[in-house]
């Protein structure tokens, strides 16, 4: 008997009914790139063919998507499909709940997970859902979706638990963690790496470095958990932390052994935490291991090892670097070349930095909002605050590279203003918040307070600010009130 009739037909990419598509459907969304809106136009276009895709490819090319953070497309197929009367298991509903969170807001993940029929509310869909709460900081939520879980009887496996203590973590609430290990115990749910792994940055996080090492010791112990690379990463990351160097370098050489398949990832752990560790030599020779292992180095090892190098204050082995990596690379990253940007501008390297961006420019990268914000700090801090208007209004205009908005730092809003409010010039911090709410937005009242201040240094008076601070729900203390009624006119 065959290998194909003992165990049914073969998903083949190849040899497709015609019915249903004639190559791969996530080839057919990347053959433009994995741009957000490349990728968007080609599902466009699938949807509209109508042409029919087997449930398993949509399943791989949800994978495929949300592994590229292509959130929005992948709901957008999620939800062609529903509509399209493909049957979806209670593993989909809990992808298509977590995909809501990331492009709609949790409010339309609680929605969608009201809805769901109760044979579909099972421990998945709920705890797609405790991910969710976690992520968004939501604390009194996650605990009580955990307290529904326990009641409803779900089975309980780490991951719950794991969630809720990334989320104490993450809510600088550490002494919280081990009497949740405890109740895994007592409730005989068997622990994994990831659970040794936040427990032993909860104990790093109260200062705990002997509990730390009990618990590593603890998971050595432990017959069913195998300490991996991530382990070895994160306990010499908390040993650096700690100012422990030699403890450091003893979990990275393990790190080192457990590295067996040749991670990309943890080669760049090991160069940034032989960094932090102040080991020059230590991290040239794994940069070596990395081009061996790696011929075609990605670009985002140069970054990582141009930054380590930057931060090693070894600027003649970055500017190296940043030679070899312009000589192999097929498309200029201005991220990597924002690396030594940054050094020149901070060792008042000027010209060195706009030649670096110039040059980036020829080779196609254009400078991105980060590229911007170098120079409007080099500025800032040589008090040239017209330049720093100019680049800051280039930042928010470009935004981020994944779409978003680009927010200046309360600080840098804050000492514009004062210099305004120094200088007694209106003009200048009308101009300035302009642009500012391009990008945020609230401007809150410390904001308001100076410009009042501004108006009034400068003797002038305005007739919409009552107006701007009823629509902005400002409320003013007394001080900044008196000063209101002086420059307000009809």
């Amino acid at each position: 008997m065959s290998m194909m009739q003992r165990y049914g037909r073969s998903k083949s990419v190849v040899k497709r009914s015609k019915k249903h598509l004639e190559e791969a459907l996530y080839v057919k969304l990347f053959k433009d790139g994995s741009s957000q809106l490349s990728v968007r136009q080609n599902l466009n276009t699938f949807i509209k063919s109508g042409k029919r895709v087997y449930k398993w490819e949509v399943g791989d090319t949800l994978k495929k998507l949300r592994h590229r953070k292509l959130y929005q497309p992948a709901l957008k197929l999620s939800e062609t499909m529903g509509k399209r009367n493909m049957i979806k298991t209670v593993s989909d509903h809990a992808i298509h709940l977590d995909l809501l969170a990331k492009t709609r807001g949790i409010t339309a993940a609680e929605n969608y997970f009201v809805n769901l029929p109760e044979s579909a509310k099972n421990h998945l869909c709920y705890g797609a859902l405790l991910n969710c709460y976690c992520k968004e900081l939501m604390t009194e939520k996650a605990e009580g979706l955990v307290e529904k879980m326990k009641e409803l009887n779900l089975p309980l496996t780490s991951m719950p638990y794991n969630s809720l203590m990334t989320l104490y973590t993450k809510v600088g609430q550490p002494e919280k963690i081990p009497s949740i290990i405890q109740e895994m115990k007592a409730s005989s749910i068997m622990l994994d790496s990831y659970t040794y792994n936040v427990w032993m940055r909860a104990l790093a996080a109260v200062k705990d470095i002997s509990g730390v090492e009990r618990v590593h010791d603890e998971m050595k112990r432990d017959g069913e958990v195998t300490g991996d690379w991530t382990t070895y990463s994160n306990l010499a990351s908390i040993f650096a932390d700690a100012g422990l160097f030699n403890k450091a370098e003893m979990a990275l050489k393990e790190l080192e052994k457990r590295n067996a398949f040749k991670d990309l990832t943890a080669y760049q752990f090991l160069i940034t935490l032989y960094g932090r560790t102040g080991n020059l030599l230590e991290v040239y020779r794994v940069w070596r291991s990395l081009r061996l292992a790696f011929p075609k180095t990605a670009n985002i090892s140069y970054l990582n090892m141009i930054q380590v190098l930057v931060n090693l204050k070894d600027l003649p082995g970055a500017e190296k670097c940043l030679r070899e990596w312009e000589c192999s690379c097929p498309t200029y990253d201005i991220r990597v070349a924002n690396v030594l940007i940054g050094a020149y501008a901070t060792l008042d390297k000027l010209e060195k930095a706009e030649e670096l961006k110039e040059c980036a420019r020829r080779r196609g990268a254009k400078p991105n909002a980060k590229t911007w914000e170098i120079f409007m700090d080099y500025y800032l801090q040589k008090g040239d605050f017209k330049l720093v208007v100019d680049y800051l209004d280039k930042a928010i205009s470009i935004g981020r590279g994944n779409g978003e908005k680009w927010v200046p730092s309360s600080k840098i809003i804050d000492t514009m203003m004062k210099h305004f409010e120094q200088e007694k010039d209106v003009d200048g911090a009308e101009e300035f918040l302009e642009i500012v709410q391009k990008s945020v937005d609230s401007l809150g009242v410390a904001v308001f307070e100076s410009l009042i201040r501004t108006y009034a240094a400068a003797g002038r008076t305005s007739s919409a600010m009552h107006r701007r601070l009823k629509m902005e729900n400002v409320r003013l203390n007394e001080e900044s009130q008196k000063l209101l009624e002086k420059i307000s006119v009809e």
